[in-house]
């Protein structure tokens, strides 16, 4: 499988697999004098940021804030592109993709963005081309969805959901 990928702004960098080994590819974050960044405080409030000369954005502590890729995905049929959060990032610096696991869909042929959330309690700094995720395109596993009248078997004696089976 390929996946075609058209670059929004000359400065934008095209994803690569970072050792001969990874699993995923690393989106970089496309950063341009004069952009300006959506974002949502940690209250809620809208806010936006903007790109300076520097190219350098400051990500408010608790915040969300959606950073252009500069790229659009041509994703072939019955695939999506899933990203994820960078660990590295996620741990050594609280910058996370706000809903843990982005999905774009094979019809979705817009600029790519990925929507992040500072979880520290301090500024975090991302610069132009910066790896902020990483992806994978994925075949689908499309499913037939049936409404039953039948409950489902019980399969073990398993009671309760969230944590019932322990840690150990």
């Amino acid at each position: 499988m390929s996946l075609s990928i058209y670059k929004c702004h000359d400065d934008a960098v095209v994803p690569k697999y970072a050792t001969k080994f990874s699993s995923c590819f690393d989106i970089h974050a496309c950063l341009i004098p004069g952009w300006e960044l959506k974002g949502k405080l940690e209250d809620g409030a809208d806010c936006v940021i903007s790109v300076t000369d520097s190219r350098v954005v400051g990500i408010p502590p608790k915040s969300r804030i959606l950073v252009p890729t500069g790229l659009k995905f041509n994703i072939p049929p019955c695939c999506s592109v899933r990203l994820h959060p960078r660990s590295g990032m996620a741990f050594k610096y609280g910058l996370m993709l706000v809903n843990c696991e982005g999905v774009i869909d094979e019809d979705y042929c817009e600029q790519v963005f990925a929507a992040v959330y500072n979880c520290s309690n301090n500024f975090i700094s991302i610069a132009h081309s910066d790896r902020i995720c990483q992806a994978e395109m994925i075949k689908d596993s499309r499913t037939e969805i049936l409404e039953t009248k039948i409950e489902p078997l019980k399969k073990s004696d398993r009671l309760g959901g969230f944590g019932s089976t322990g840690t150990k």
